[in-house]
């Protein structure tokens, strides 16, 4: 039995890379000002924020060769090129930013039953600093987070360092003026819940990708009902729905025709499908096998 392919072209939002070198330049001056900062001052929320800077570093980084990948062609031996590498960057980064809010978390609790006196001077200076420099990395990043999962974990990081610069800020303030060392465990105990929210959705998002789930927007008995309203369908079955990246939502299935018709016709048939998956669902991408009484499981999902 042939297969039927067909693609919808989209304009597809370019992202520029030159903003994640910009931040990454930004994000390691900032990251080595506040360790020796830290360890001068003896601020542990210092010394987090500048924990948490370096893994925006290296995530950034990761962000940057996945976004090249991503860019590469699709060659015989890569039939899909590297389309997924910034899924699995947003993996990576999303679980990073867990993992590190949980070393954050520990280190917080074991300062708060043996407070140290810190040089809130110095924290208050680099609070600020790191409030100028991750606040320009994530306005240069905003606009390509809302097209791209990838530049959205990049973008999640930097939002997330900005807001503990600015709880750090306050730390520092308070330990000033009243003296109240506690207050830096405290804010770390806080922005590191914050990092683990805002890792575990980016995580449960990513590996959903990953695991080629029906994206949540998706309704496949919406689809059916849709596609069989088309003059001439029989039965839309066999149905898979999947986000290769997230430019690209693809859909494979098998239609049965009402009618015994040449491949001239179905291509017609077809274009009305592709038109309706298109604009109603969004779906870019489709892969649909005619059949005509073929006897094999009708059902809308069928584990092949």
């Amino acid at each position: 039995m042939s297969h039927s392919h067909s693609h919808v072209h989209i304009q597809k939002h370019e992202v520029k890379a030159s903003n994640l070198v910009f931040s990454i330049i930004l994000n390691l001056v900032i990251t080595i000002a506040q360790i020796v900062g830290g360890i001068i001052s003896g601020s542990l929320a210092l010394i987090s924020d500048a924990l948490h800077n370096f893994s925006d570093v290296l995530s950034l980084v990761f962000s940057l060769v996945a976004h090249k990948l991503s860019r590469r062609k699709a060659s015989i031996d890569q039939t899909f090129g590297y389309k997924r590498a910034e899924l699995i960057a947003a993996f990576v980064n999303a679980a990073t930013l867990v993992i590190v809010a949980f070393i954050l978390i520990y280190g917080a609790i074991e300062r708060f039953f043996n407070p140290h006196p810190i040089q809130s001077g110095l924290v208050i200076w680099l609070a600020l600093l790191g409030i100028v420099v991750n606040g320009l990395s994530v306005i240069f990043l905003k606009k390509d987070a809302d097209h791209n999962l990838n530049m959205k974990s990049a973008y999640l990081h930097l939002l997330t360092d900005m807001m503990a610069s600015v709880a750090v800020l306050v730390g520092g303030l308070l330990m000033k003026f009243y003296g109240w060392f506690w207050v830096d465990s405290l804010m770390t105990i806080l922005i590191a819940i914050y990092l683990i929210v805002v890792g575990i959705d980016l995580l449960k998002k990513s590996t959903k990708m990953l695991m080629l789930f029906t994206p949540e927007h998706i309704d496949i008995k919406e689809i059916v009902r849709e596609v069989h309203k088309i003059k001439g369908i029989g039965k839309l079955h066999h149905i898979h729905v999947w986000h290769l990246n997230e430019e690209e939502l693809h859909l494979e299935a098998h239609l049965d025709c009402a009618e015994d018709i040449k491949m001239s016709e179905f291509n017609d048939l077809l274009h009305e499908v592709e038109m309706v998956l298109f604009n109603k669902f969004g779906i870019n991408h489709i892969n649909i096998q005619p059949e005509f009484k073929k006897e094999d499981p009708k059902d809308f999902i069928v584990q092949d």
